[in-house]
């Protein structure tokens, strides 16, 4: 693919910095470049910065999207935050445009073709590391992308060469588009699917046949890792799959798979069968897997223990944006016989907490029960039925309530596991992450 003098037009820049990283590189590579966002230069300021070595390489189009620049640009890069949906997009589509986004391009650039990409509602980012942290117990040039805003792909690709081991989260959003570019990963891998971006995708079936995008032009010497036990499983083998297809071994991986689901959790346990299943197929043994147990890492705001001082312990599991990854949370820890505090609750996006519901009233008392309060909050307590709520406006007074439930308590844990996206309170579920992390380190 070659981007020399082509006209390029990037929509949507945004301030996480993958805006940035897409822009520098298209221009590195020659591209005739046009920026297009509806956010104006105040919104904008903190990337446009980022662009003072490129001035006058670069056209902006700010505060606004004009019809006439995805007519007249040959390729259209969009942000993952823009869906294909959105009628600019359609625009270019019927007018025949190239479309793409970070994850093709890093597809088509990258001089290494040991690309693993990982995709699934819960279990990514994880499951990720995990695989990232076996590989490069052989081969250091190993590279983990896809879910840190520091390390966009595309700024990331400088750092790849042909024996670069290359793991990638992929998330829906990066999918969409995935079925007309030829992306093709060497391992593809399926975690589940459980309700989410209902609000953006629509409907259950649209949001499985996206993530399905990720092992469509896949040939018979790549593999697709799924999961048997998801219910939507069945919907991806009803699919022309032309890679081998591997499930996650219900067999023993350890000799101490108990402990290794008292320590992680059994939703993690499905994590590493995922990592080992990879590791095993890129060719390293079951005993050097095995090896790697006692030093895999645990994933920040993923269940993560942020204080212990031997009376209480303390978890921070923001990125638990949906009903499905809370009740992961309530499984690990409600087996527990000391004394737990949820604090939950966020932004609504169309999904159901019914389940969680039915859960929370037979395994959790109301008053150990903290919510902020938020649209998906409102959905949360009309499902439980109660007359009295632990609801509060900010997440300090949350956190000053669930110390004071413990206070007295021998032992006890609290478990910052909110099931939602958190728009109206926070800039996105990091923020709200970092902020929970400062209030305990203050109080």
């Amino acid at each position: 693919m070659e981007l020399k003098g082509k006209k390029i037009l990037q929509m949507g820049l945004g301030i996480l910095g993958g805006g940035v990283a897409t822009a520098r590189f298209l221009v590195e590579h020659g591209a005739d470049l046009t920026v297009t966002d509806m956010k104006d230069e105040t919104a904008l300021k903190l990337s446009l910065d980022k662009f003072n070595d490129l001035k006058g390489k670069i056209k902006f189009v700010l505060g606004k999207h004009r019809e006439i620049d995805f007519l007249q640009n040959d390729i259209i890069v969009i942000n993952p935050d823009v869906p294909v949906g959105n009628k600019f997009v359609k625009l270019a589509r019927e007018a025949g445009k190239q479309i793409e986004n970070e994850l093709t391009l890093f597809y088509k650039f990258c001089p290494s073709k040991k690309i693993v990409a990982v995709t699934g509602t819960r279990g990514k980012t994880t499951t990720v590391n995990w695989i990232g942290h076996i590989l490069k117990s052989q081969n250091t040039n190993t590279l983990m992308l896809g879910n840190s805003p520091e390390k966009p792909l595309l700024q990331e690709i400088k750092n790849c060469n042909e024996n670069t081991n290359v793991v990638i989260e992929a998330p829906s959003f990066l999918l969409e588009i995935c079925d007309h570019s030829k992306f093709a990963p060497h391992i593809a891998v399926i975690t589940n699917i459980y309700q989410d971006h209902i609000n953006r995708h629509k409907t259950m079936e649209e949001y499985a046949r996206v993530k399905s995008n990720i092992f469509k032009h896949q040939n018979e010497n790549d593999f697709l890792i799924l999961n048997k036990n998801n219910e939507w499983t069945q919907f991806f083998l009803n699919q022309k799959i032309k890679s081998k297809v591997l499930f996650f071994s219900e067999e023993n991986l350890m000799e101490n798979e108990n402990e290794f689901i008292k320590h992680w959790g059994e939703h993690n346990l499905q994590n590493f069968r995922i990592a080992y299943l990879v590791a095993h197929n890129l060719g390293i043994s079951s005993k050097e897997i095995n090896e790697q147990i006692s030093s895999l890492p645990q994933i920040k705001f993923r269940q993560e223990k942020i204080f212990d001082n031997g009376k209480l312990q303390i978890y921070n599991d923001t990125t638990a944006t949906s009903p499905d990854a809370l009740m992961a949370a309530m499984e690990r820890f409600l087996l527990d016989r000391e004394k737990v505090v949820f604090i939950s609750g966020g932004t609504d996006r169309e999904l159901d907490f019914k389940q969680w519901a039915e859960i929370t009233k037979k395994l959790i008392k109301p008053e150990n029960l903290i919510l902020l309060s938020g649209s998906a909050t409102e959905k949360m307590k009309n499902l439980l039925g109660l007359d009295n709520f632990n609801e509060f406006g900010s997440l300090e007074e949350c956190f000053k309530k669930a110390l004071e439930i413990v206070e007295k308590e021998e032992k006890a844990k609290i478990i910052f596991s909110p099931g939602a996206k958190s728009f109206e309170k926070f800039k996105n579920e990091f923020d709200r992450g970092e902020q929970f992390n400062l209030l305990v380190n203050q109080l």
